[in-house]
């Protein structure tokens, strides 16, 4: 009996939430609840979405023809010869987004980069030239301006992508194939991705927003209509969706633009201060709960970490109260920063928790570069070097910690190009004597008297040339 009278009160609970459920589903009462759409949104925000054309001006060399052979000079004469090279134009299209009413655009790089011509086109057709602010090829960033004279332009507001979770709708706008613009939707799939590119600061937001080729450098919008991010990239077998984009957050993108706008350069802060990422292991034995944040192994000397107290064995674990997980993380939360704000570093040292204030400033460009052009009866005639500084070595894509002395420039069929030197290499000593400016080792190349040893540095490896007068 006991049985019977908790299955039916079983029964009765199930109908009564069934009840309840089937209460709640009702058929639409008006249009506005049958046609819910992002339209409005949508409305909104494209007239900020351009499109950006670009053409490139490239010499190619013609095929060779038998014409070119002198014998035929003797019956055309020489203005008969095919011509060596000929010249051809490549074009190319993406997407990018005004960001400023008075007509600043942030695109991708590498949508522009080389670009003779820029043609920014806007949502009601018009078209403008544009000239290019800043280019930034380890973010794949590029900001242009347009000339709008007075006119203020429509545009989109920046979000705060730490904001941003992992199920979100967005809304991808740009140019696909050159059809047009084009709006697609999605979610937000992952967050800090890296695509495994070249480039060290990468934190994406990965999304399955359908993007294509041309979709580079338009929108990700999120459902208040402002910035999350710039379309950057897609992972693709054959060039189409796959459902998997990458878009560079709209944090790292006002950082480029803020401070590459107040300084006319790219410019971002440096912490000054390297280390490892911990695995569990290193995690357990320093007494973590789990393997995140870095273990400092060195700081550079002067550099915004020393001034503000890191120390060599300090553990990073946060920057601004986010959580750092790897080395790539710390260089990302640094690299949003704004130059000449403060930055806080929560850290472990000898097993106590602290905050340390660390004010950000730029990589310092010392000592000065100082390009030099090697010449003289030496081997390294025709080759232009420069001295390293954290700041010079960011900008080459090198490690800011290197010193010496770095080849920029190789005059082609010198003695550096034939053997295989290129720039990025860095010249470590003539004769056994350190190198430290192009200056004094020209001086080192010139004086040598029996011959030459140089050691080369390239990827952290040594190497040797030994030359005979």
């Amino acid at each position: 009996m006991k049985a019977r009278h908790l299955l039916g009160a079983f029964c009765l609970l199930l109908i009564s939430v069934t009840t309840v459920v089937a209460e709640n589903r009702q058929v639409p009462s008006n249009r506005d609840e049958i046609t819910l759409s992002f339209a409005p949104l949508v409305k909104e925000a494209a007239p900020a979405v351009v499109n950006i054309f670009t053409k490139k001006r490239v010499s190619q060399r013609a095929r060779p023809s038998i014409f070119n052979d002198p014998f035929f000079e003797q019956f055309f004469g020489k203005g008969f010869r095919t011509p060596q090279k000929r010249e051809k134009i490549q074009n190319s299209l993406g997407s990018g987004v005004i960001v400023k009413s008075d007509g600043v655009v942030v695109t991708n790089y590498h949508v522009v980069a080389g670009a003779d011509e820029i043609t920014v086109a806007l949502n009601d057709r018009r078209e403008f030239e544009a000239s290019v602010l800043l280019e930034d090829e380890e973010t794949d960033l590029a900001i242009l301006k347009i000339n709008v004279e007075d006119e203020a332009l429509p545009f989109l507001k920046f979000h705060d992508s730490d904001d941003l979770e992992i199920g979100d709708l967005v809304i991808a706008i740009g140019n696909p194939f050159g059809v047009g613009q084009s709006v697609t939707s999605g979610i937000i799939s992952a967050l800090g991705r890296t695509t495994g590119a070249a480039a060290d600061i990468e934190s994406f937001i990965q999304t399955d927003a359908a993007i294509n080729p041309g979709n580079s450098g338009g929108a990700l919008l999120t459902m208040d209509g402002t910035l999350a991010g710039i379309n950057s990239a897609i992972f693709s077998k054959g060039g189409g969706s796959l459902g998997i984009g990458f878009a560079i957050p709209a944090n790292l993108v006002q950082s480029v633009m803020e401070n590459g706008l107040a300084s006319g350069r790219v410019i971002r802060p440096w912490l000054g201060a390297q280390g490892q990422s911990l695995n569990s292991a290193m995690a357990k034995s320093l007494g973590l709960e789990k393997p995140q944040g870095v273990l400092i192994s060195e700081v550079y000397p002067g550099s915004a970490a020393e001034r503000g107290g890191l120390l060599p064995n300090d553990i990073v674990l946060s920057v601004d109260g986010y959580e750092v997980i790897d080395e790539r993380a710390l260089l990302f939360r640094i690299s949003t920063g704004i130059i000449d704000t403060i930055a806080e570093l929560g850290i472990v040292r000898d097993g106590s928790e602290m905050t340390l204030q660390i004010l950000l400033k730029p990589a310092p460009e010392i000592p000065p570069r100082e390009l030099t052009e090697l010449k003289g009866s030496q081997p390294l005639a025709g080759i232009t070097v420069g001295t390293l500084s954290p700041a010079f070595a960011q900008e080459i894509g090198l490690s800011p910690f290197l010193s010496g002395v770095v080849i920029t420039d190789i005059e082609q069929g010198s003695f550096g190009e034939r053997h295989r030197l290129r720039p990025g290499d860095i010249i470590v000593s003539v004769n056994g004597v350190k190198a430290t400016t192009g200056v004094q080792l020209q001086s080192l190349l010139v004086e040598a008297k029996e011959g030459w040893d140089i050691t080369i540095q390239r990827n952290g490896r040594l190497a040797s040339l030994r030359i005979s007068r």
